[in-house]
């Protein structure tokens, strides 16, 4: 029989409406905009010829970034941008920008993780509840073949899709640590943090940047939510131990 994967990631983002920190933009915000940058007018093929030239350029690295985000191509955007950060690894706004673009696909792949799933719930719905053939004196025909393998390629397609909606998740939360480096008294870093490490399943730094998140902006406006966050959190961490 065919096991469903929790997909915990799948409920998305809780956007807050951060004030007071003066970094502009949020989590709810490179969601929307899927972590694109300024854009430009350098074609793909201009832009790998520049870097082509000059590898160890990080304005030829960012442009090619740029180029290739304006054309949809995403993971090779990650690849180019994750380059440039290497060689500007003080450009928050780059930064926040990779950090988008890994939020991006991981929202993409936990799409695709869901739909996996109910069509795995459809493929197998027959052999879910059908028994194996009696033939008498004890006698059984065992599981269908077919069915079997129709278990098995469904599984392997929530899988697929899970692992990569946690990786990018994962990628997005080292992005946030680096932030957290560069700015370690903005508010709104602290919860971008904590939502991507919520998402990639790392409670223990989800909580502590929440709570970072309300010392540090105590009366702004989501910290009700923050806290029910928080509270949410901690039953997870507990629900294990308690039975």
């Amino acid at each position: 029989m065919f096991v469903f994967l929790a997909l915990s990631f799948l409920i998305g983002f809780v956007v807050f409406n951060v004030g007071g920190s003066g970094s502009g933009g949020g989590i709810g915000e490179l969601l929307r905009n899927g972590g694109n940058g300024t854009g430009g007018n350098i074609s793909v093929s201009d832009a790998r010829a520049e870097v082509l030239k000059h590898p160890q350029s990080a304005q030829a690295q960012r442009n090619l970034a740029t180029a290739l985000e304006g054309t949809g191509a995403t993971d090779e955007a990650i690849v180019a941008l994750t380059r440039y950060v290497e060689l500007k690894p003080k450009d928050q706004d780059a930064l926040r920008e990779l950090a988008g673009l890994h939020l991006g696909q991981g929202s993409k792949f936990a799409q695709e993780a869901q739909i996996a799933q109910l069509r795995a719930s459809y493929d197998t719905f027959g052999s879910t509840f059908s028994s194996p053939l009696n033939l008498g004196k004890g006698a059984t025909i065992g599981p269908d073949p077919i069915d079997q393998a129709i278990a098995t390629r469904a599984s392997e397609a929530v899988n697929t899709a899970y692992t990569k909606a946690t990786t990018a998740f994962q990628s997005a939360e080292q992005t946030y640590q680096k932030l957290v480096l560069l700015a370690p008294k903005d508010p709104n870093i602290q919860l971008e943090l904590a939502q991507a490490a919520q998402q990639s399943g790392d409670t223990v730094t989800a909580i502590a940047a929440y709570q970072t998140f309300l010392k540090l902006a105590p009366d702004d406006p989501s910290a009700g939510i923050v806290k029910q966050q928080i509270a949410q959190l901690k039953a997870q961490q507990a629900a294990p131990s308690s039975g």
